[in-house]
């Protein structure tokens, strides 16, 4: 096991530019909440828009409270380190979207069947009176189209890194657009006297959130269930098991082995069973191969190999519905 973990150079550089842009995404949202807030009225579609930015700042917080901590030693109490506050960030900010969204779309389908009529008044900032949907608009793009490019700056950097939280926060930011187009629509809909257009788009708004949360709690809870390591996206298994358990079946003095992985935040722990082919030497020779896999990959933390005398066959997988 490694004592102290640190980042190899360019992997320390991609994550310090990550944490100067969750720095900037968390002043940027601060200011788009308060340019929505300000600029509210009686919209739901705007008040979905609102609590959408607020819960955008969940993941971001939770990434930088997680840096602080993951690279603490490991001791006592904690003997496999701290790594995994990055696992548990990740169900805090993915639980945070999904409640949310439900009680978006709670609020919302209940002023749709109650043929609530949202109206949007008019305000004086200038003298004259003006609508206030002319403010609510600019606000939205506000909120939007920054988030985008910042989304797309950090999609790159979370697949470097291998995390997961950076990546909800990444594709969070990167689908920020379409909250905006809905509340827009919503809000435009009011203008042209389309009472239920509102309620329709705060709805969508609602059902794109409490996916996203959905999505991401599962990935989550299959991390800290110790499923088998995926790829940040989730969309496949993370070749790197293939890989270790290839490079022992490659050693002359392994005559079968099998590896597994679990994920510990950003890295891996595992353990790999080996049937030796000879009994000579072994414990130098599992020594050396120990130190040599773990230079495989700079997500490999520790690795634990077991010579056994049979390997038993793998059980077949349960089908997923």
């Amino acid at each position: 096991m490694r004592q102290s973990y640190e980042l190899p150079p360019d992997r320390a550089q991609l994550h310090r530019k990550a944490v100067r842009l969750e720095w900037i995404t968390i002043i940027y949202l601060l200011s788009a909440i308060a340019a929505i807030y300000v600029t509210l009225g009686a919209s739901q579609a705007m008040k979905a828009a609102w609590f959408e930015d607020i819960l955008s700042l969940v993941p971001a917080i939770a990434f930088l409270v997680g840096s602080r901590f993951r690279w603490r030693k490991p001791n006592r109490r904690f003997p496999y380190g701290y790594h995994r506050v990055m696992s548990i960030s990740y169900l805090v900010a993915s639980l945070a979207l999904f409640l949310m969204g439900l009680f978006i779309l709670y609020d919302s389908v209940s002023q749709l069947l109650s043929f609530e009529h949202p109206p949007i008044g008019m305000v004086q900032p200038f003298g004259d009176p003006v609508w206030l949907g002319w403010f609510m608009l600019p606000a939205l793009a506000w909120s939007a189209l920054p988030a985008v490019f910042l989304g797309r700056a950090k999609l790159p950097l979370a697949r470097g890194l291998h995390d997961k939280v950076l990546y909800a926060d990444a594709e969070m930011n990167k689908a920020d657009w379409l909250t905006a187009a809905a509340a827009m629509v919503g809000v435009i809909g009011i203008g042209f006297g389309l009472w239920w257009a509102d309620g329709a788009a705060a709805t969508f708004i609602s059902l794109d959130i409490t996916s996203d949360g959905l999505k991401n709690i599962k990935r989550a809870v299959s991390d800290l269930m110790d499923g088998r390591p995926a790829v940040v996206d989730g969309s496949a298994v993370d070749p790197i098991v293939s890989r270790v358990e290839s490079e022992l079946n490659k050693r002359s003095w392994v005559k079968e082995a099998s590896v597994r992985l679990r994920e510990n935040g950003h890295v891996f722990f595992g353990e790999a069973l080996v049937v030796p082919r000879s009994q000579d030497d072994l414990a130098d020779k599992i020594q050396r191969t120990r130190a040599e896999l773990l230079e495989l990959d700079w997500r490999l933390y520790d690795i634990a190999i077991s010579p056994v005398e049979s390997m038993e066959p793998p059980e077949e997988e349960p089908s997923e519905k």
